[in-house]
C-alpha cells in the first residue's frame, strides 16, 4: 500500500491545451479561486479578490520576493550554427550553470557569442544534469540582460508577452529567478492594501526559482527522484514574525511551493515547538507524501504541471485524493491552468 502512495501515476494527468493559460488576466486578482478544505474534505469556488475573506487576523502571508531575470539567450557557435540558452544558477560573478539547446552542439572549450560586439561566453564544464557551466565576458555581463536576453517563459506559453512585469509579482524585489513564483502573479497592491488593513501581517522571503522548477519527476517511484538545489534566504525580521504568530497560534500561509520548500527546509525543534531559523541557504529540500509540515498552515498555490515536484508538494499538504478531486474539479469547470492561470487555497 505505501508503494502505491508514492507511484508516480498519483500526479499525472491529461490536460486539454485550451485550459493551459497562455496570458494573465488584464485584473490579476480576477482569476478564480478554488478553495480547499482539508478537514471538511470540501472543495468551493470564488474569485482570487475575495481571498481576504478567508484569512484572519494575525495570520501571517509569506512572500516569495525574487524577480525574474531575462534569462533565456540565443548564442551564436563560432563554427557555425545557434545555441538557445537558458541561464539556471551564478555559480560565482560571472560563472552560470546553463541549460542548452542542442546540447550536442554545445562542446567543451567552444567560444560562443551573443550578437553585441564583446560579448561572449566560453564553455569551460558540464553539469551532472547534462546542462554547461559557462563563463561569459565581460564580467559584468549579467549587467546587459535587459539588452542581450528574453522572458524565460515556460515551453507551454507559446505566447509572447508585451510587457515583462506581466511575468513579475508585483512585490518582486530581489533579481535571480528564472521561472516566476506563480501563485504570486494574482495579487495587486490594492489587493495586498485591503489584506493589511484587516490586520494580516506579510512577510517576505526569497527563494531564486531554479532549475527544480523544470525538472519533471520520472522515476516510478517519486521518492528516487533528486530535487536540484536553489538558493533561499529568510531574514530575522521575517522569521521573527512567523515563530510569533507559530507561539499565538496564528496560521502562517505560504504563498507558493517556493515559500512552502523554504520555511519547511528552515525549521527547527525549539523546547518542543517547531520554529523558523533566519539564514542564507541551499536547499534540496523535496517534500513527498507523508511529510509532516511544521511551519505552513495553508497553501496558496496555482495548478501545477502533471509529474512536477510542486504538484506532489500539493499533494503532500492537502493527501492525493483531495488533490484529485481539486484537480478533476478545476479541469471540469474550465479553470486557467499553469503559470498565467487560476489559483488554488487549501486550508
Amino acid at each position: 500500500m505505501e508503494k502505491d502512495l508514492y507511484n508516480i501515476s498519483n500526479f499525472n494527468y491529461d490536460l486539454p491545451r485550451n485550459l493551459i493559460a497562455q496570458e494573465p488576466l488584464k485584473e490579476r486578482h480576477n482569476s478564480r479561486l478554488l478553495l480547499v478544505n482539508r478537514k471538511e474534505n470540501s472543495i468551493k469556488e470564488t474569485v482570487f479578490k475575495n481571498i481576504t475573506e478567508f484569512l484572519n487576523k494575525g495570520d501571517v502571508l509569506v512572500l516569495n520576493d525574487t524577480r525574474v531575470i531575462r534569462a533565456k539567450l540565443t548564442a551564436k557557435i563560432k563554427t557555425g550554427g545557434k545555441l538557445e540558452i537558458l541561464l539556471l544558477k551564478e555559480k560565482e560573478k560571472g560563472i552560470w550553470e546553463v541549460l542548452v539547446n542542442p546540447g550536442k552542439k554545445a562542446r567543451l572549450g567552444e567560444e560562443i557569442s551573443f550578437g553585441k560586439e564583446g560579448f561572449y561566453a566560453k564553455i569551460i564544464d558540464k553539469t551532472a544534469q547534462g546542462g554547461r557551466v559557462l563563463e561569459f565576458f565581460p564580467k559584468d555581463f549579467m549587467l546587459h540582460l535587459d539588452e542581450l536576453g528574453k522572458p524565460p517563459l515556460p515551453h507551454y506559453i507559446k505566447k509572447e508577452i508585451d510587457d515583462f512585469e506581466k511575468y513579475q509579482t508585483i512585490y518582486s524585489k530581489k533579481e535571480g529567478a528564472v521561472a516566476a513564483p506563480t501563485a504570486g502573479l494574482h495579487f495587486t497592491k490594492e489587493l495586498i492594501s485591503q489584506i493589511e488593513e484587516k490586520g494580516i501581517k506579510i512577510v517576505y522571503m526569497t527563494l531564486h526559482c531554479g532549475l527544480a522548477t523544470f525538472r519533471p519527476v520520472k522515476c516510478e517511484d517519486i521518492r528516487e527522484h533528486k530535487m536540484d538545489s536553489e538558493a533561499i534566504e529568510i531574514s530575522k525580521q521575517t522569521a521573527d514574525t512567523i515563530n510569533e504568530a507559530k507561539d499565538k497560534g496564528s496560521r502562517v500561509i505560504a504563498v507558493g511551493t517556493t515559500s512552502v520548500r523554504s520555511l519547511e527546509s528552515a525549521s527547527f525543534s525549539d523546547a518542543g515547538k517547531f520554529r523558523v531559523k533566519d539564514k542564507t541557504f541551499e536547499t534540496n529540500f523535496y517534500i513527498t507524501p507523508g511529510y509532516k509540515f511544521k511551519i505552513v498552515d495553508a497553501l496558496i498555490t496555482n495548478f501545477h504541471t502533471p509529474l512536477s515536484t510542486n504538484l506532489i508538494l500539493v499533494s503532500s499538504f492537502c493527501g492525493i485524493t483531495l488533490a484529485q478531486n481539486a484537480y478533476a474539479y478545476a479541469k471540469n469547470k474550465n479553470f486557467r491552468f499553469f503559470s498565467f492561470g487560476d489559483s488554488m487555497f487549501i486550508i
